[in-house]
């Protein structure tokens, strides 16, 4: 997977402006819980670029930048989880989960929906 990293809150802001042309994909990481290091690894052996062509992906290590996590929370009113995945679009958290609840299947079936005409 190509993850663009999160370190700064401004990221926030444009990624909401960016999902009004393509969804974006948040995963919220924590390198220090290993269910959190299992559902990267498992969503990163799945993945299949050429089945979601025009997502951005963006990785944020909550450990090192929690700051950001708690604004992603607010921002998008999700409560705070990790792991974590969320998915934007037109500037809102249209999907979340968490856990053992992420799931390539899903995003591939939220993104389908986003990009069925």
């Amino acid at each position: 997977m190509n993850w663009n990293h999160l370190t700064a809150k401004d990221q926030i802001d444009q990624i909401k402006i960016s999902s009004s042309n393509k969804p974006v994909l948040i995963f919220k990481h924590s390198t220090r819980c290993s269910i959190s290091a299992m559902a990267e690894n498992r969503l990163e052996r799945s993945w299949v670029k050429e089945e979601i062509p025009s997502m951005d992906l963006f990785y944020l290590d909550l450990i090192q930048f929690r700051e950001i996590s708690n604004y992603i929370a607010h921002v998008f009113e999700v409560p705070h989880e990790s792991p974590q995945i969320l998915i934007i679009s037109d500037g809102k958290c249209i999907y979340d989960n968490s856990h053992m609840g992420i799931s390539y299947h899903e995003i591939k079936r939220v993104f389908e929906s986003l990009t069925a005409v």
